[in-house]
Parts: C-alpha cells; sequence; structure tokens
C-alpha cells in the first residue's frame, strides 16, 4: 500500500468509513472536500459523501456517474450524474486527491459494458450505453440525450433505437418489446 493511500485511510474517521462503505463492500480511496470538510468515500461499489458526524449527504451507484472532469488547477473533480443537470464538485488537495480520482476514474470505466454514440451534427446527439451495477452484477440500458435535442427529431430516434436494440444484443439483455 502506498504512504500516501496509507496515511489518507489512517485519517479517515472509523464512524465516517462504516457510513459511507456498504456492509461486505471495500473501501478503495478517501478524500476531505476542502469546501465542505465532508470526506468523499470511494467504494468498490458506490461513491459516497459523508460528513464526520457520519451523516451520508450522497450515496450513488457508480453506473449513475456520467461523468467526471479533474482540473488539477484548482484542485476540482467535477461529476455530472446520467439525468441530472447540475453537477457535484469536490475540492480536494494532498496525496488523497490523486488516488481518489484514480480510484474514480477506475470505477466509472468498471461500470461501462458498452457504449455508442448517436451523432447526427450539432444538437443532435445522444449515448446510448449499457453500464453494470458493481454490487449486483445486473446490466442496466442507458440513453442520455445530448444538450439541445429536439424530442420530436424522428431521425435521431430511429438512430437511438437501432443502437440501444444493437448494445441490447451484443450485452445479452432481452431485446425490447415493440
Amino acid at each position: 500500500m502506498a504512504w500516501g493511500r496509507r496515511r489518507t485511510a489512517d485519517a479517515l474517521p472509523e464512524a465516517v468509513r462504516s457510513a459511507g462503505v456498504p456492509e461486505g463492500d471495500r473501501l478503495l480511496a478517501a478524500a476531505q472536500d476542502r469546501l465542505t470538510g465532508r470526506w468523499v468515500l470511494a467504494s468498490r461499489t458506490r461513491v459516497a459523501v459523508v460528513g464526520d458526524d457520519a451523516d451520508v449527504a450522497l450515496s450513488r451507484r457508480w453506473l449513475e456517474v456520467e461523468a467526471g472532469t479533474w482540473d488539477p488547477e484548482s484542485d476540482v473533480l467535477r461529476v455530472t450524474w446520467v439525468g441530472e443537470g447540475a453537477p457535484t464538485r469536490w475540492s480536494f488537495t494532498g496525496s488523497g486527491a490523486r488516488i481518489f480520482t484514480d480510484a474514480f476514474r477506475d470505477r466509472v470505466q468498471a461500470s461501462v459494458v458498452l457504449v455508442r454514440e448517436v451523432d447526427l451534427g450539432p444538437g443532435r446527439k445522444t449515448r446510448v450505453a449499457i453500464r453494470k451495477d458493481l454490487a449486483t452484477r445486473e446490466l442496466q440500458e442507458q440513453v442520455v440525450p445530448g444538450r439541445g435535442n429536439d424530442p420530436e427529431d424522428s431521425e435521431l430516434a430511429a438512430e437511438v433505437a437501432v443502437a440501444r436494440a444493437t448494445l441490447r444484443d451484443q450485452s445479452g439483455l432481452p431485446p425490447l418489446s415493440a
């Protein structure tokens, strides 16, 4: 275990670890958000935000993460969630930042089974993915429309339907009923 990882894990209060890591799961990394003072935990199956009082402010499955962007200039990790507009921001410093962001990237990537981008030009994009719940191994389909998509765009809808059918077939999920 790296010195930085041990130091971060040692600083984490046991009550925070117990509240943020489900029984049977394993903590991979922890970093303290310098803006709120809360701990951000990366376990094998979830990402959680927990205060020193063991109050769980957030606990989400990795497949719910749409994207994460680390800005090393500001030490801010910006996370967007599937189906939600407002991103979450955490600010980390020290050795815990690198360890956490590496674990974050690894867990998000581990949840992605297949992905296909349907791109018909500006304002006509949708991402279709098959993601895995890392706790149950269950596969789930996600359709994430791009910004500015016209809900009445029948050509885009047809291409998305083809992508969904293809990915469902490739992953072994049952076909959609007509």
